[in-house]
């Protein structure tokens, strides 16, 4: 099986052009995702043939589950496509099946090379049973609103209304520690909380398996953490699905990006800092969420056990 290792901003996945190819593959990324026994990735990206649009995406995580959309998965699967002739290299944007729809992808080229990507992500999902979040779990709202950790208020500028049905500032404890989070569908869930610590001094890899796992996310969730810097620039850290912590998480990006809106807390367009590089999201409250970040390849090679195993 011929692949490639490619990543943006450190979020890095094993792209397979799978066309012709027939294999166990939740078998096949839980053994190529492996950091020791395997190439190692954050997820297996295969590149397949759509009736509905130029390509079709599966997204494979480590621990094999698939997932519906990646942000930063989607334009190494752009790069590879296009570079490859697998996509016609003259289309202005790449559209792309996934389990969440139909996704574009505009890339941006220098010397031959796709070196950065737009990606148009879709509506984000605001109701609580998009994400889904159950509200059986639900805690009585204690104390303050998270809107006022930075001082923003509904009338502040960038505020914009949270539809009554969505899991916006609601508590969640877990070992005595208080949280609140506001959960947000980008294809797939996510539960965002704002912290006054520094996301750096967060135990993220000890609360994270607790979230993703806890009762009130019947599909499991991906879970970020997030400082406001200024109103053009936030701070994150994510905890992925089926992945653990990674460099980085696109789809998280824009959830963090579209929380942040709603709260009032920064403008429509926000540079986000994850450990693994910067990526880019516009959002104006209403419409598609933009997401924009780098894309690079690192090697290609020959994965000799397709069918797993150590």
């Amino acid at each position: 099986m011929r692949f490639s290792k490619l990543h943006g901003a450190g979020n890095d996945y094993v792209v397979v052009d799978a066309r012709h190819l027939a294999l166990d593959w939740p078998q096949v990324a839980r053994s190529v995702c492996h950091r020791r026994f395997g190439v190692g990735a954050d997820g297996l990206i295969l590149v397949l043939p759509s009736q509905k649009a130029h390509l079709r995406m599966r997204m494979f995580n480590p621990d094999g589950s698939e997932a519906e959309m990646c942000g930063n998965g989607i334009r190494c699967f752009a790069k590879f496509a296009l570079e490859r002739g697998i996509a016609p290299r003259e289309a202005p944007a790449l559209r792309v099946e996934t389990l969440a729809g139909i996704r574009t992808v505009e890339p941006l080229w220098a010397n031959g090379k796709v070196v950065r990507a737009r990606v148009n992500m879709g509506k984000p999902g605001l109701k609580a049973e998009a994400v889904p979040v159950d509200p059986a779990h639900r805690l009585v709202p204690v104390g303050q609103r998270a809107s006022t950790l930075y001082g923003a208020t509904p009338s502040g500028p960038g505020y914009a209304s949270p539809p009554p049905d969505m899991a916006f500032d609601w508590p969640l404890v877990l070992e005595g520690r208080s949280f609140t989070f506001t959960a947000v569908s980008m294809g797939n869930p996510h539960a965002v909380v704002f912290l006054e610590e520094p996301v750096d001094a967060f135990p993220l890899a000890h609360f994270g398996p607790l979230v993703e796992r806890h009762p009130l996310f019947p599909r499991r969730v991906n879970f970020e953490v997030a400082n406001l810097v200024d109103r053009r620039h936030l701070k994150v850290r994510v905890w992925e699905r089926g992945a653990g912590e990674t460099l980085a998480c696109g789809t998280g990006a824009c959830a963090v990006a579209v929380s942040a809106r709603l709260h009032g807390y920064i403008e429509d367009q926000v540079d986000i800092t994850l450990p693994g590089g910067v990526l880019t999201v516009f959002w104006d409250g209403e419409g598609e969420v933009l997401l924009e970040g780098p894309v690079e390849e690192v090697f290609e090679g020959e994965w000799l056990r397709p069918w797993g195993g150590q």
